[in-house]
Protein backbone atom coordinates (compact mmCIF):
# COMPACT_ATOMS: atom_id res chain seq x y z
CA UNK A 1 0.00 0.00 0.00
CA UNK A 2 2.77 2.51 1.19
CA UNK A 3 4.49 1.70 -2.41
CA UNK A 4 1.77 2.59 -4.61
CA UNK A 5 0.80 5.38 -2.63
CA UNK A 6 4.50 6.93 -2.96
CA UNK A 7 4.17 6.21 -6.94
CA UNK A 8 1.18 8.09 -7.03
CA UNK A 9 1.85 10.68 -5.03
CA UNK A 10 -1.20 9.92 -2.30
CA UNK A 11 -1.55 8.72 0.97
CA UNK A 12 -1.63 5.02 2.07
CA UNK A 13 -5.39 5.84 3.42
CA UNK A 14 -6.38 7.39 0.01
CA UNK A 15 -5.18 4.02 -1.89
CA UNK A 16 -7.15 2.17 0.82
CA UNK A 17 -10.28 3.98 0.44
CA UNK A 18 -10.24 3.54 -3.90
CA UNK A 19 -9.74 -0.42 -3.27
CA UNK A 20 -12.87 -0.48 -0.58
CA UNK A 21 -14.85 2.05 -3.40
CA UNK A 22 -13.47 -1.14 -6.21
CA UNK A 23 -14.34 -3.76 -4.03
CA UNK A 24 -17.90 -2.40 -3.35
CA UNK A 25 -18.25 -1.96 -7.22
CA UNK A 26 -17.45 -5.29 -8.25
CA UNK A 27 -18.97 -7.00 -4.92
CA UNK A 28 -15.81 -9.37 -4.44
CA UNK A 29 -12.95 -8.55 -2.37
CA UNK A 30 -9.53 -7.68 -4.35
CA UNK A 31 -6.85 -7.88 -1.41
CA UNK A 32 -6.34 -9.67 1.47
CA UNK A 33 -3.63 -9.86 4.34
CA UNK A 34 -0.44 -11.47 4.00
CA UNK A 35 1.85 -11.09 7.00
CA UNK A 36 2.36 -7.57 7.63
CA UNK A 37 1.05 -6.66 4.31
CA UNK A 38 -1.99 -7.55 1.34
CA UNK A 39 -2.11 -9.40 -1.73
CA UNK A 40 -4.31 -9.55 -3.91
CA UNK A 41 -7.31 -11.74 -4.08
CA UNK A 42 -7.67 -14.08 -7.66
CA UNK A 43 -10.28 -11.51 -8.34
CA UNK A 44 -7.69 -8.79 -7.63
CA UNK A 45 -5.42 -10.73 -10.07
CA UNK A 46 -8.20 -10.83 -12.94
CA UNK A 47 -9.50 -7.33 -12.46
CA UNK A 48 -5.15 -6.10 -13.09
CA UNK A 49 -5.26 -8.85 -16.24
CA UNK A 50 -8.25 -6.76 -17.65
CA UNK A 51 -7.17 -3.52 -16.99
CA UNK A 52 -3.53 -4.19 -18.16
CA UNK A 53 -5.52 -5.19 -21.49
CA UNK A 54 -7.70 -1.80 -21.37
CA UNK A 55 -4.99 0.18 -20.84
CA UNK A 56 -2.90 -1.29 -23.77
CA UNK A 57 -5.71 -0.53 -26.18
CA UNK A 58 -5.94 3.14 -24.73
CA UNK A 59 -1.75 3.22 -25.78
CA UNK A 60 -2.94 1.95 -29.21
CA UNK A 61 -5.07 4.61 -29.62
CA UNK A 62 -2.87 7.04 -28.71
CA UNK A 63 -0.02 6.02 -30.79
CA UNK A 64 -2.70 6.32 -33.61
CA UNK A 65 -3.68 9.63 -32.91
CA UNK A 66 0.10 10.86 -32.84
CA UNK A 67 0.61 9.28 -36.24
CA UNK A 68 -2.23 11.72 -37.37
CA UNK A 69 -0.09 14.56 -36.16
CA UNK A 70 2.15 16.51 -38.56
CA UNK A 71 4.67 17.34 -36.32
CA UNK A 72 6.56 14.69 -33.60
CA UNK A 73 5.55 16.81 -30.19
CA UNK A 74 4.71 16.59 -26.62
CA UNK A 75 6.25 15.06 -23.77
CA UNK A 76 8.26 11.79 -23.87
CA UNK A 77 8.68 10.50 -19.85
CA UNK A 78 11.80 8.60 -19.84
CA UNK A 79 13.53 6.42 -16.83
CA UNK A 80 16.85 5.68 -17.24
CA UNK A 81 19.83 4.44 -14.63
CA UNK A 82 22.80 6.54 -13.76
CA UNK A 83 25.57 4.79 -16.21
CA UNK A 84 23.32 5.13 -18.73
CA UNK A 85 22.33 8.51 -17.97
CA UNK A 86 25.99 10.16 -18.28
CA UNK A 87 27.05 8.23 -20.99
CA UNK A 88 24.11 7.93 -23.52
CA UNK A 89 21.30 10.15 -22.80
CA UNK A 90 23.00 14.02 -23.39
CA UNK A 91 23.89 12.63 -26.85
CA UNK A 92 20.66 11.40 -27.66
CA UNK A 93 18.16 14.48 -26.34
CA UNK A 94 20.69 16.82 -28.29
CA UNK A 95 20.01 14.69 -31.28
CA UNK A 96 16.39 14.71 -31.04
CA UNK A 97 16.25 18.22 -30.63
CA UNK A 98 17.71 19.44 -33.57
CA UNK A 99 15.19 16.94 -35.16
CA UNK A 100 12.37 17.55 -33.41
CA UNK A 101 12.04 20.61 -32.03
CA UNK A 102 8.62 19.98 -30.31
CA UNK A 103 9.26 16.96 -28.72
CA UNK A 104 10.42 17.18 -25.22
CA UNK A 105 12.33 14.81 -23.73
CA UNK A 106 12.09 14.65 -19.62
CA UNK A 107 14.43 12.28 -17.73
CA UNK A 108 13.67 10.95 -14.28
CA UNK A 109 16.71 8.89 -12.92
CA UNK A 110 15.61 5.45 -11.85
CA UNK A 111 17.74 2.12 -11.73
CA UNK A 112 16.58 -0.22 -13.36
CA UNK A 113 13.79 -2.27 -11.31
CA UNK A 114 12.60 1.02 -10.57
CA UNK A 115 12.07 2.51 -13.44
CA UNK A 116 10.37 -0.64 -14.94
CA UNK A 117 8.29 -0.15 -12.08
CA UNK A 118 7.42 3.21 -12.92
CA UNK A 119 6.84 2.27 -17.13
CA UNK A 120 4.46 -0.38 -15.54
CA UNK A 121 2.62 2.28 -13.60
CA UNK A 122 2.07 4.84 -16.34
CA UNK A 123 4.67 6.98 -14.79
CA UNK A 124 7.12 6.33 -17.74
CA UNK A 125 6.83 6.18 -21.64
CA UNK A 126 9.97 4.01 -21.76
CA UNK A 127 12.38 2.46 -19.42
CA UNK A 128 16.34 1.69 -19.75
CA UNK A 129 16.67 -1.92 -17.94
CA UNK A 130 19.41 -4.18 -17.57
CA UNK A 131 19.49 -8.40 -17.03
CA UNK A 132 20.71 -8.40 -13.84
CA UNK A 133 17.72 -6.52 -12.99
CA UNK A 134 15.48 -8.59 -14.93
CA UNK A 135 17.11 -11.76 -13.50
CA UNK A 136 15.53 -10.49 -9.81
CA UNK A 137 12.45 -8.76 -10.89
CA UNK A 138 10.39 -10.90 -13.76
CA UNK A 139 10.20 -9.26 -16.85
CA UNK A 140 6.67 -7.52 -17.41
CA UNK A 141 4.59 -9.03 -19.98
CA UNK A 142 3.06 -5.74 -21.03
CA UNK A 143 6.47 -4.56 -22.25
CA UNK A 144 8.17 -5.32 -25.42
CA UNK A 145 12.21 -4.60 -25.07
CA UNK A 146 14.89 -3.56 -27.64
CA UNK A 147 18.43 -3.97 -26.88
CA UNK A 148 20.74 -1.08 -27.06
CA UNK A 149 24.43 -2.17 -26.25
CA UNK A 150 25.88 -4.81 -23.89
CA UNK A 151 28.72 -3.50 -21.11
CA UNK A 152 30.93 -4.89 -19.67
CA UNK A 153 32.07 -5.57 -16.00
CA UNK A 154 35.94 -4.26 -14.89
CA UNK A 155 38.13 -5.01 -12.01
CA UNK A 156 39.04 -1.33 -10.47
CA UNK A 157 42.55 -1.52 -8.26
CA UNK A 158 44.48 1.01 -6.83
CA UNK A 159 47.25 2.42 -9.62
CA UNK A 160 50.28 0.59 -7.73
CA UNK A 161 48.72 -2.59 -7.14
CA UNK A 162 50.51 -5.53 -8.14
CA UNK A 163 47.99 -6.92 -10.47
CA UNK A 164 47.42 -3.29 -12.17
CA UNK A 165 49.12 -4.01 -15.16
CA UNK A 166 47.18 -7.38 -15.95
CA UNK A 167 45.60 -7.40 -19.09
CA UNK A 168 42.57 -9.50 -17.69
CA UNK A 169 41.64 -10.38 -14.16
CA UNK A 170 39.24 -13.44 -12.80
CA UNK A 171 37.19 -12.69 -9.84
CA UNK A 172 39.20 -15.33 -7.78
CA UNK A 173 42.05 -13.35 -8.07
CA UNK A 174 40.43 -10.89 -5.87
CA UNK A 175 39.66 -13.33 -2.99
CA UNK A 176 41.99 -11.69 -0.74
CA UNK A 177 41.34 -7.99 -1.50
CA UNK A 178 38.98 -5.72 0.82
CA UNK A 179 36.33 -4.69 -1.41
CA UNK A 180 34.25 -1.42 -1.73
CA UNK A 181 30.78 -1.60 -3.15
CA UNK A 182 28.16 0.94 -4.69
CA UNK A 183 25.07 -0.48 -2.54
CA UNK A 184 23.14 2.62 -3.83
CA UNK A 185 21.81 -0.27 -6.55
CA UNK A 186 21.20 -3.43 -4.22
CA UNK A 187 20.97 -5.33 -7.36
CA UNK A 188 24.14 -4.27 -8.37
CA UNK A 189 25.71 -4.90 -5.25
CA UNK A 190 24.36 -8.67 -4.46
CA UNK A 191 25.08 -9.34 -8.12
CA UNK A 192 28.85 -8.47 -7.60
CA UNK A 193 28.66 -10.74 -3.97
CA UNK A 194 27.31 -13.39 -6.20
CA UNK A 195 30.24 -13.44 -8.35
CA UNK A 196 32.67 -13.67 -5.81
CA UNK A 197 30.61 -16.33 -3.88
CA UNK A 198 30.33 -18.63 -7.45
CA UNK A 199 34.77 -18.42 -7.10
CA UNK A 200 34.47 -19.56 -3.74
CA UNK A 201 34.48 -17.20 -1.74
CA UNK A 202 32.53 -14.20 0.70
CA UNK A 203 34.56 -10.94 -0.37
CA UNK A 204 36.05 -8.92 2.53
CA UNK A 205 34.08 -5.82 2.28
CA UNK A 206 35.42 -2.59 3.90
CA UNK A 207 32.82 0.18 2.59
CA UNK A 208 29.42 -0.21 1.68
CA UNK A 209 28.40 3.39 -0.39
CA UNK A 210 26.13 4.75 -1.78
CA UNK A 211 27.78 6.06 -5.07
CA UNK A 212 30.50 5.54 -7.08
CA UNK A 213 32.43 8.86 -6.15
CA UNK A 214 33.11 6.87 -2.66
CA UNK A 215 33.63 3.85 -4.24
CA UNK A 216 36.40 4.92 -6.58
CA UNK A 217 37.87 7.09 -3.63
CA UNK A 218 38.32 3.82 -1.53
CA UNK A 219 40.40 2.16 -4.55
CA UNK A 220 42.66 5.28 -5.45
CA UNK A 221 43.37 5.69 -2.09
CA UNK A 222 44.28 1.80 -2.13
CA UNK A 223 41.80 1.24 0.71
CA UNK A 224 39.81 -1.59 -1.73
CA UNK A 225 39.24 -3.18 -5.34
CA UNK A 226 35.79 -3.31 -6.84
CA UNK A 227 34.38 -4.38 -10.15
CA UNK A 228 31.99 -1.75 -11.80
CA UNK A 229 30.55 -1.84 -15.86
CA UNK A 230 32.60 -0.52 -18.36
CA UNK A 231 30.26 2.50 -19.09
CA UNK A 232 31.08 3.75 -14.92
CA UNK A 233 34.43 4.12 -15.75
CA UNK A 234 34.00 5.80 -19.55
CA UNK A 235 35.69 8.99 -17.62
CA UNK A 236 39.34 8.70 -16.28
CA UNK A 237 39.06 7.71 -12.58
CA UNK A 238 42.49 8.99 -10.73
CA UNK A 239 44.63 6.66 -9.45
CA UNK A 240 42.51 3.82 -10.24
CA UNK A 241 43.37 1.02 -12.60
CA UNK A 242 40.83 -0.60 -15.10
CA UNK A 243 41.19 -4.63 -15.61
CA UNK A 244 38.72 -6.40 -18.04
CA UNK A 245 37.58 -9.30 -16.01
CA UNK A 246 38.06 -12.93 -17.99
CA UNK A 247 35.79 -14.68 -18.47
CA UNK A 248 33.81 -11.72 -19.52
CA UNK A 249 31.09 -10.71 -17.38
CA UNK A 250 28.26 -8.12 -18.88
CA UNK A 251 25.17 -6.89 -18.59
CA UNK A 252 22.77 -6.58 -21.36
CA UNK A 253 21.49 -3.05 -21.35
CA UNK A 254 17.93 -2.86 -23.36
CA UNK A 255 14.97 0.18 -23.60
CA UNK A 256 11.65 -0.82 -22.44
CA UNK A 257 8.18 0.23 -23.54
CA UNK A 258 4.57 -0.80 -23.16
CA UNK A 259 3.25 -2.93 -26.59
CA UNK A 260 0.54 -0.33 -26.83
CA UNK A 261 2.77 1.90 -27.64
CA UNK A 262 5.06 0.15 -30.38
CA UNK A 263 3.95 2.46 -33.03
CA UNK A 264 3.95 5.75 -30.93
CA UNK A 265 6.20 8.27 -32.95
CA UNK A 266 8.29 9.83 -29.79
CA UNK A 267 8.65 6.26 -28.26
CA UNK A 268 9.61 5.17 -31.79
CA UNK A 269 12.07 7.70 -32.92
CA UNK A 270 13.22 7.87 -29.11
CA UNK A 271 14.82 4.09 -29.65
CA UNK A 272 15.75 4.86 -32.92
CA UNK A 273 18.11 7.20 -31.81
CA UNK A 274 19.41 5.46 -28.44
CA UNK A 275 20.51 3.04 -30.50
CA UNK A 276 22.31 5.19 -33.05
CA UNK A 277 23.98 7.54 -30.56
CA UNK A 278 25.03 3.71 -28.79
CA UNK A 279 27.13 3.06 -32.16
CA UNK A 280 28.61 6.61 -32.92
CA UNK A 281 29.77 7.17 -29.48
CA UNK A 282 30.90 3.45 -29.71
CA UNK A 283 29.58 2.40 -26.62
CA UNK A 284 27.57 -0.07 -28.92
CA UNK A 285 30.74 -2.05 -30.21
CA UNK A 286 33.45 -0.53 -27.96
CA UNK A 287 32.27 -0.94 -24.48
CA UNK A 288 34.75 -4.01 -23.18
CA UNK A 289 36.65 -4.24 -26.36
Amino acid sequence: MAAVADSLCLTASAVSQQISQLEEEVGLPLTERQGRGVRLTRAGEVLVEHTERLMMVLDEAKADLAHLKSEIAGVLRVAVFPTVAAALLPHVVNALRETYPYLQIMLDELEPSDGLTSLGSWQSDVSFVDDLSLQLSAKQSSAEYVHILDDYLYALLPENHALAEKQTLSIAALRDEQWALDSASSVYAEFVQNLCRRAGYEPKVNANCRGVEVVSAMVSAGCSVTVMPGLRIAYRLNKVAAVKLAPEVKRRISIAYRKGERNHPAVRVFVEQAVKSAIELGLANEVGA
